[in-house]
Formats: C-alpha cells, structure tokens, sequence
C-alpha cells in the first residue's frame, strides 16, 4: 500500500496545482456564498467534485502509461466522480443525505491523507503537508456530521472550510514537488556531465 501511495505522491506537479486551484475554489464559493440554498450549494459541490474526478482520471491515465501509481489514481478519481455524480442527482434528498455523504467523504480522504503522511512520504515538508491535510479532514469530518446538531445548512460551511485547506496545501505540494523535480534533474545532468568528463579521461 504504501509502495503504490508512494508512487501517487509523485505524481506530475500540474495534478496537485490543479486539483488544488478546483478544491480552493470550490471552497471559497462555498464557504463564502451568500445563498443558503441547499440544492444550489450541492450543485456547485458536485461540479466542482467531478472537475477534481476529472483531473485525477487523467493523472491514472498517464500513469498507466508508465506503469506506476494508476491503481490509485483510479479509485481516487472514482470515488470523486461517484460522490459528484450522487449529489448531482440528489439535489432534493432530505439535508441529512447530503450531510452523511459529505461527511464520510471528508473523513476517508483525511484518512488517505493521513496514511500518504504516516507511511508515504520521506521529505519531512512533503509529510507535514498529508499529515496537516489529512488531521483536517478527520476533524472536519467529525464536526460536518455532527454539524446537524447546529444547524443543518451549516454542515456545507465545514465542507468548504475543509476544502479550502486541501485547496491551499495542494497548491503548496505542487510548488514543492515542482522544485523538488527541477532539483533532481539538475543533480542528474550534473551527475551524468561527471561521468562523461571520467569516461574521457579515461579514454585518453
């Protein structure tokens, strides 16, 4: 498990920056939406779910091209679309439907978080992103069901409120993963200019 998350996490930076720009989004229309209109706030849910679906199919695509990493994308990209797709098509179930499928969501990917942090990722930066991540979806998890004791409209808040922090701390992974690539390219040329210089010398 933690072989096929650890090829996940290095997946092309452009996924997270985008998957990250659609949750930030996602967040701040929800968080931030002067409606209180239900169905309304679970449309743009839903649409905004099936655009990060969207992109991490492609991502499982391009990583069954080179063989590495696709099962997980896969059932990310899944779990995305069949959550986006079942609110689309639920827009006038009773709140308490759309509070149970946002809440169980939000938890599993804290937990998926949580486990790419714990089991996943060597860089200690790259660690603290997935754990914070992931202890933010766990907890907003948590406080989205039990939000019904509230108010039931205020469960979508905590939702956007949690998808503003994955929006944030993909953008930030994206950043850092970008640098971390562009790193060891440079060490890899620089590696491979030694050797040629060794082979020369050698040569002559």
């Amino acid at each position: 498990m933690a072989h096929i998350k650890r090829k996940y996490i290095d997946s092309h930076w452009l996924v997270f920056a985008i998957q990250g720009a659609l949750a930030l989004a996602l967040g701040w229309v929800v968080l931030f939406s002067p409606s209180v209109n239900l169905p309304y706030l679970m449309s743009i849910a839903g649409i905004f779910l099936l655009g990060l679906g969207m992109v991490e199919l492609f991502n499982c695509l391009h990583r069954s091209r080179i063989g590495r990493g696709w099962v997980t994308s896969l059932v990310i990209s899944v779990v995305d679309v069949v959550i986006a797709i079942t609110l689309l098509l639920t827009l006038n179930e009773p709140a308490i439907w759309h509070l149970s499928i946002l809440a169980a969501y939000t938890f599993a990917r804290g937990i998926f978080e949580l486990l790419i942090g714990l089991r996943s990722a060597d860089d200690l930066t790259d660690r603290f992103i997935w754990i914070i991540t992931g202890i933010c979806g766990v907890v907003m998890g948590i406080v989205t069901f039990n939000s019904s004791a509230i108010h039931m409209t205020e469960f979508v808040r905590f939702f956007g409120a949690y998808m503003m922090i994955l929006g944030i701390a993909s953008l930030i992974y994206a950043v850092h993963n970008h640098e971390e690539k562009l790193d060891d390219h440079k060490a890899r040329v620089e590696a491979a200019h030694k050797r040629s210089k060794k082979t020369s010398k050698t040569k002559k």
